[in-house]
This record gives structure tokens, sequence and C-alpha cells, in this order.
């Protein structure tokens, strides 16, 4: 699905904090914030590349009706002091802050005794510390102000199952998720809401070139393993976090909805018998049929 699914003015009068807007899935989201109405300020590590972006999706949307705008500030999430001065930016331009999306991320495939504790803590730091940190100011921004804002976590679907080979972002992960879920009920009394997509792969030039990187991106197909035989479509995953970012998904709180055409289904114990052709079928079921009936008749 290659459109948006919600109306023009969906986000109208909101204004959204998208970390990692700046590249990847955070500008394809940040993109279709924009066109629903929202005012967004996208951070990250590199102003030049906030300010290319901001200036490119501005002139990209300049003749879209009722598009909102967007701030560029640049912000390590790993840096509380950094990421007040985000959020006070944001009010200062736009009046106040309704939504924050968490997608900021580090991860690279390794095994894991290979890490030094330094490669460890960076991916930690930026997935995990970043979020809450975001999280927290955030929050207390909103209860102060008696505003019911709403947090979009991006997760994994590793987040719950683990996987090797990226167990920093694992951990991490899995440490966003369960805040996510506990703040969900903390703080529902104040209005506040919080929910997570885990995405499959969605492909970005980045993050796509650490977890395929060649020779593993010639010795692998990555929509083999997917029931759909296809990757995602950015706008699938920007309609999904726009909509649970809009008063219509209001009544929703501390779910994390998974993305992935499948993927993590395929990993039940006999999903690898998609391979067997036809032929072989027909032999696997006679030889059932006659072990059936040299069950039966050692049963008489």
């Amino acid at each position: 699905m290659t459109t948006g699914m919600l109306r023009d003015d969906a986000l109208t009068g909101k204004t959204i904090i998208v970390t990692g807007g700046g590249t990847g899935l955070g500008k394809s989201m940040t993109r279709y914030l924009l066109q629903l109405g929202a005012n967004v300020t996208i951070c990250s590590r590199r102003q030049a590349v906030l300010d290319q972006t901001a200036q490119e999706l501005t002139a990209e949307l300049a003749n879209h009706p009722g598009a909102g705008k967007i701030l560029a500030v640049q912000c390590d999430v790993r840096n509380p002091m950094e990421i007040e001065n985000v959020l006070a930016e944001t009010v200062a331009q736009f009046g106040r802050v309704d939504g924050l999306l968490n997608n900021s991320a580090g991860n690279f495939i390794s095994p894991t005794e290979r890490l030094s504790y330094k490669a460890f803590d960076v991916v930690v730091d930026i997935v995990l510390r970043g979020t809450y940190y975001f999280t927290l100011a955030v929050g207390k921004y909103w209860i102060e102000n008696k505003i019911k804002g709403t947090v979009l976590n991006i997760s994994t679907t590793y987040a719950t199952t683990g996987s090797g080979y990226v167990v920093p972002s694992a951990v991490a992960k899995g440490g966003a998720l369960i805040m996510m879920k506990s703040l969900a009920a903390e703080w529902g009394k104040y209005g506040i809401r919080l929910n997570a997509i885990a995405p499959g792969p969605f492909p970005t030039k980045g993050a796509w070139d650490r977890l395929f990187p060649e020779p593993l991106a010639s010795m692998m197909d990555p929509t083999s393993r997917i029931p759909l035989k296809r990757v995602g479509e950015h706008q699938e995953l920007a309609n999904l976090a726009a909509y649970l970012l809009s008063d219509f998904s209001g009544y929703m709180t501390g779910e994390c909805i998974t993305i992935d055409g499948g993927e993590v289904l395929a990993a039940g114990e006999f999903s690898h018998l998609e391979k067997v052709t036809e032929d072989q079928w027909d032999m696997i079921g006679e030889t059932i049929k006659q072990a059936n009936k040299a069950s039966k008749q050692e049963g008489k």
C-alpha cells in the first residue's frame, strides 16, 4: 500500500517530535505526518542531515494543502540537556508538544563474543537510554501541563523473542518495550498513551547495509523467510505510525503491533517445510499411510 490511509487533516493542530527523523524510516514517517497536517520536530546528531531533510520535505510539500511545518534540532538522545533543548525549542516554535515518536536506533550484526564493552554500550545507550530519557522528559512536560500526549516507540520483532547476533539491540529494544507497557499502565490516569510498532524488514540505506552487508546480502534473500514474500513499503509503516499517533487510536495503549509480512510466524518449528515439493509431499503422504497401516496391524 503506497498511498496514505488517513484523511489529510487527521493530525492538524498536533505537534510531534521524531527522533532519528532525518533519514530512513524516520524521514518517511515524518513526511506522512507533515502531509496529515502535523508540525514535526526532527532531531538527530547531525544537523546538516536534518537541515537537508527539512529543506527537502518543505519543498516537496509546498503545494500540499494543510501540510504542517518542520523544525530541525540537533540532539544526541543520550544527552538529557540536549533533549530538554529539543523540547524547549519545539514549544517555542509550535506552542506545545502532543506526540513523541522514538525512532532513534543503533544496530549491527556481530557474534556477541566479538563485541567490546563499548560497542555493546553504544547500542544500548542510543536505543534504551535515549528512549527512556526522551519519554521521561516529554512525560513530565505533559503531566505538568495537563496534556494528553502520545508516545510511539519503533521496536522490533525480536524484542520479545530474542535473536542471536544482535544481542545489544535485543536487550535495548526489550527494555524499551517493557518500559512502554509499564508507563501505559502508570500514566493512563493522565490521559497519556504509549504504544509500539515492531517492524520486519523495511529496507533503508544505512540500517540495511549494516544488517545485510556483503557477502551476506548475496548469500541470503531476506524475503525467503517471509510468508508474503516481500519486504515492507515505507508508506505501510508510516500509515500505522500515523494511526497510532492520532486520536483515531484513542482507546489503544500499551500495545505493540507487528508489521512484518508474517516473518515471525514463519519461525515455527515446521515452517521450513515450505521447501518440500509436491512430488515429495506425495511420497511423504504414502509413507504416512503405510506407517498408519502397520500400526493398526500391530494393534490387532
